[in-house]
């Protein structure tokens, strides 16, 4: 598959940053009609050496970090287990929020007997945290920034659901008008802060919001 899909933002001879497109997998999926993916893309098209280090949803876009060389992926992945990235999120969601901002948080697990759903549960799920804001306030929805502290899967898209707020666009979570208010996911990687693998200079990057 062509590489045309994925923009890349920045080069550094340890790592790429890119930007992935809406309905693309990170990674293969298990089917064999799931094995075109971002990583996949990559390493068919000029980058053999890419490494994933984390993953989106397959209907998040945004930004990624990958890494070129096993060193620099056992440094990057090292700190996203430990939590030193910051990652932030651009997002719209159904309704009005009472508040301008607020901290979710709300333990999180997967629920097998729907899948792929995550759902809340208070004794067996896994923490979960999420500080979120509002950006703008529009008639029916707002723009919102996300800032998760842990990275669970579904994570902002359970939180929100969960405060009476649905992503735009979310064929899980979303129902109604919240779901035919946006023809895709409105959710997308804008922020990502990392320390070079090397270096550990700090650095951050943007990926400009395309809703």
């Amino acid at each position: 598959m062509p590489l045309s899909t994925i923009q890349i933002l920045h080069q550094d001879p340890c790592f790429l940053i890119v930007n992935k497109p809406s309905l693309l997998l990170s990674v293969p999926g298990r089917a064999e009609d799931n094995k075109d993916c971002l990583i996949t893309r990559l390493q068919d098209n000029g980058y053999p050496e890419a490494r994933i280090v984390h993953r989106l949803d397959w209907e998040t876009s945004g930004i990624l970090v990958i890494a070129r060389d096993p060193d620099s992926h056992r440094k990057l992945s090292r700190q996203f287990q430990d939590r030193e990235t910051e990652k932030t999120y651009h997002a719209l969601c159904w309704g009005q929020p009472e508040q301008d901002s607020g901290h979710i948080d709300l333990p999180l697990r997967y629920d097998p007997e729907n899948k792929p759903r995550h759902i809340v549960d208070h004794d067996l799920g896994k923490s979960a945290q999420t500080f979120w804001r509002v950006l703008e306030r529009h008639h029916d929805h707002c723009r919102i920034e996300l800032t998760p502290i842990t990275g669970r899967s579904h994570q902002l898209r359970v939180h929100m659901l969960a405060i009476g707020h649905p992503l735009l666009g979310d064929r899980l979570y979303a129902s109604g008008p919240a779901l035919d208010a946006c023809p895709r996911l409105a959710l997308h990687a804008q922020r990502l802060v990392i320390s070079h693998p090397h270096s550990g200079e700090r650095l951050s990057y943007l990926c400009p919001t395309p809703f």
